[in-house]
């Protein structure tokens, strides 16, 4: 197999949502209380909702601007490359990186659609988080049949509820759903509550992927505002290991043997250490702890529950052995900022040349396919799916660095280098300026 040759499906990517996504979702008195983006006098642009301003995080949608002016400005969306939100801008970013098939995060409601989930009007959140998952199904999935894998948002205050969204939206053709590595962190039960039997419940019999992502319920690794950013990003992924943990000891994986949970953006590497020690502990561990799980090794679990991915890792692929080749997934992570966007393919080749043609396969396109229900060639036709045939009709898409204003250098640091408190600083400028409840900024 050569680089053009693999087709790139990415489990792990995310969407800015436009400002007309609510248009056609909702009417009425349920419309005018929808989230509204608005233009602020400092230039940038943040969404309102219920007098809560959520901006759009500049390292949430850096895609196309040079390394050296990432920062977390609030930014403006014509600040952003088009592809962040434009859904015709977007396919041709893919089809510019050689990528066949997406699955998009969120951005204003939050990894777990925390946003809707705050509310203490109850029907305005359930009202406003199906408004969400329709628009994502039937207009941004919707219109690009194919290309896209969707993903819907849990009403996590009503289990039961969710349930029956998780339904709903499998008949749809949506099979998964985020959900919180650590439930606690947003003020529910633990994983380990009877309170969330619905949703696996209705998970498993769906078919349903859980896509738990980094910093859905842990939140990200802050450390002393004086430490440098780079613990933080550094960091921020292994911190999926406990949810790890507490998945392959967990009883319900036992109860629901078709449940799949997906470890979004947490890596591989760290993983073969994982089920090494997870192994070693239960063997020296179980005869007191009476944790009874079923004769199998908490690796078994791992490997008959778990789906991993990976942006570009060159040890987690020298151990797929190990992790179990047929969990194994690829992210680009587009437009964050560790997204390999537009590179993905020759910088994913240096770990996977080499590798027999079978295993690229399963890691770049079919475990995907499997594991979330996907059937891309059903609109496309294969021959035309790889990297060589989707940048053959992308040649006129400018994949070139722009920059743009408010991008922030290294010597503006008062420390001379990025600190986690220079972040919360620049974080803390998305609600310094305000705005009139026209939409205009003062």
């Amino acid at each position: 197999m050569q680089m053009n040759d693999m087709i790139l499906v990415s489990v792990d990517d995310h969407v800015c949502e436009p400002p007309e996504m609510w248009d056609q979702h909702l009417t009425g008195s349920w419309k005018e209380r929808a989230p509204r983006l608005v233009h602020k006098s400092d230039g940038s642009d943040v969404w309102v909702f219920e007098g809560q301003q959520i901006p759009n995080v500049g390292l949430n949608a850096v895609a196309g601007r040079p390394p050296d002016e990432y920062g977390m400005e609030p930014t403006a969306l014509e600040q952003l490359r088009a592809g962040c939100y434009d859904l015709g801008a977007r396919l041709g970013d893919m089809n510019a990186n050689g990528v066949l098939g997406s699955l998009c995060f969120p951005s204003v409601p939050g990894f777990t659609g925390e946003l809707f989930a705050k509310q203490e009007d109850r029907e305005l959140a359930r009202v406003m988080a199906q408004a969400y998952n329709d628009w994502h199904i039937d207009e941004w999935c919707g219109g690009a049949p194919g290309r896209f894998i969707p993903l819907a948002i849990p009403l996590l205050w009503d289990p039961k509820i969710t349930a029956e969204e998780i339904r709903r939206v499998a008949k749809k053709g949506c099979f998964a759903i985020t959900f919180p590595d650590n439930p606690k962190g947003l003020g529910y039960p633990s994983l380990h509550d009877e309170y969330w039997e619905p949703i696996w419940q209705a998970a498993s019999d769906t078919g349903t992927v859980l896509c738990i992502h980094i910093g859905s319920g842990t939140g990200m690794n802050l450390q002393d505002p004086r430490a440098a950013v780079e613990i933080m990003i550094t960091g921020t992924p292994i911190t999926l290991f406990g949810c790890a943990t507490e998945l392959v000891y967990s009883q319900f994986l036992r109860r629901y043997p078709d449940l799949r949970i997906a470890l979004s953006e947490g890596g591989i590497g760290w993983v073969p250490y994982f089920l090494e020690r997870a192994d070693y502990v239960h063997e020296h561990h179980h005869r007191w702890t009476l944790n009874d799980l079923g004769g199998k090794k908490p690796s078994d679990i791992f490997r008959e529950h778990i789906i991993t991915c990976f942006i570009d890792y060159e040890v987690g692929v020298r151990n797929r052995d190990l992790i179990g080749i047929d969990n194994i997934t690829w992210e680009c992570d587009y437009p964050h900022s560790d997204s390999t966007w537009p590179n993905s393919p020759e910088v994913l080749w240096k770990s996977l040349e080499g590798l027999p043609d079978a295993d690229i396969d399963k890691i770049t396109y079919q475990n995907t396919m499997k594991h979330f229900r996907y059937e891309p060639f059903d609109h496309i036709p294969k021959a035309e799916a790889n990297v060589g045939a989707l940048r053959a009709k992308a040649t006129e898409v400018d994949v070139s660095q722009r920059s743009v204003q408010g991008g922030k250098a290294p010597s503006d640091y008062a420390s001379g280098y990025c600190t986690i408190g220079d972040i919360m600083q620049q974080m803390a400028t998305a609600f310094a300026v305000p705005f009139d409840n026209q939409g205009e900024g003062d």
